[in-house]
Parts: structure tokens; C-alpha cells; sequence
């Protein structure tokens, strides 16, 4: 009798274990959620909706290069010309002191913040495919506490924060999460 509840103590855990492991996880960035007829994407100049300069035309520039290298599809500018269309508009964009040097009192690290609307729209059907109103991007970057390197780190600075936002924007959309 021990041997036979054995058996099956072995068994309904064996089930367990299958079921626990085909329960839809996948690693991001690595699923396609989009129609089998989205093939050319439309990502049109997100709007600027901040007081940033310049900054909806590193994060448009740094998310067509992702959806280019990150995806199958392509990327066209002209909304006419697209399976579907992206757009978009920074709403807000946000640098907060998060950790400063205890000598001198100046931030080393800054917390950035991008809100923006987004949604994807297949041309055909008008059908939203993705859409978030707050997608937020957050994410820490080090700054030099030398202020005349502080001025020549800052296009590179924006084109980090370009591409980490443009990665995160892609697997979102994609994924539609």
C-alpha cells in the first residue's frame, strides 16, 4: 500500500512539474503578438509634448534602429506606406537626483523618467493593436560630477536613454504588454 501511494505521490507531482512549466513564460523580447499581415511598420516622429530639446527626435531615431534590429519587419517613416502605424507623444521626461557624492554634495546618479503615449494601429482594419496611454520608461544613469564633461557627456547621456527606452518600447508593442 505505501508503495502504490508512493506511485502516486510521484505521479501527481510529475503532472504538477509538466503543468508548471508550460504556463506561457517566455523570455522578453522574444514573441510575436502582431498579426501574420503586419509586415512594414510605420513609426511616424513621436510628438514632443515636453520643454526637452530634440528629445522625440533621439527616442523616434533609437526605436526605428530597434524595431530594425531587434525585429523582422520593415520599418518605413511614411504612415501610408505601413502594415501598421506607430505613434506616439513624450508627455513628460524627468531627471531626479538619486545618489550624490558625499564630499562635494553634487548627484552622481540620476533617475530619469519618460512618460508617453503610445499605440500601434493596423492600417488595413483601424484595429489598435497596442496602446498605452503611460508607458513609462525609468531607469538610473551615472553623471560626471566634472561640469565640463558633464556638458559633453550630454548627447551621448540622451543616446543611452534613447536606447534603453527604444528597447523597452519594441518588446512592449511587440510582445503587447
Amino acid at each position: 500500500m505505501v508503495a502504490y501511494l508512493a506511485r502516486q505521490a510521484a505521479l501527481l507531482i510529475s503532472f504538477i512539474a509538466m503543468l508548471q512549466a508550460g504556463c506561457g513564460y517566455h523570455v522578453a523580447g522574444h514573441s510575436n503578438s502582431l498579426p501574420q499581415s503586419v509586415h512594414v511598420i510605420a513609426v511616424t516622429a513621436l510628438e514632443n509634448k515636453t520643454t526637452s530639446y530634440r528629445i522625440e527626435q533621439k527616442l523616434t531615431s533609437a526605436t526605428v534602429h530597434e524595431f530594425l534590429a531587434a525585429t523582422k519587419f520593415k520599418i518605413v517613416s511614411n504612415a501610408r506606406d505601413g502594415d501598421a502605424v506607430l505613434r506616439g507623444k513624450v508627455v513628460s521626461l524627468e531627471a531626479v537626483p538619486l545618489l550624490f557624492d558625499t564630499q562635494s554634495g553634487r548627484a552622481t546618479t540620476m533617475l530619469v523618467t519618460v512618460k508617453c503615449e503610445v499605440s500601434l494601429t493596423e492600417s488595413a482594419t483601424d484595429k489598435v493593436l497596442y496602446h498605452n496611454e503611460n508607458f513609462m520608461f525609468r531607469n538610473e544613469y551615472e553623471i560626471s560630477t566634472d561640469v565640463p564633461s558633464f556638458f559633453e557627456e550630454q548627447d551621448p547621456a540622451l543616446d543611452r536613454l534613447a536606447q534603453d527606452f527604444a528597447r523597452k518600447l519594441v518588446a512592449a508593442v511587440i510582445e503587447n504588454y
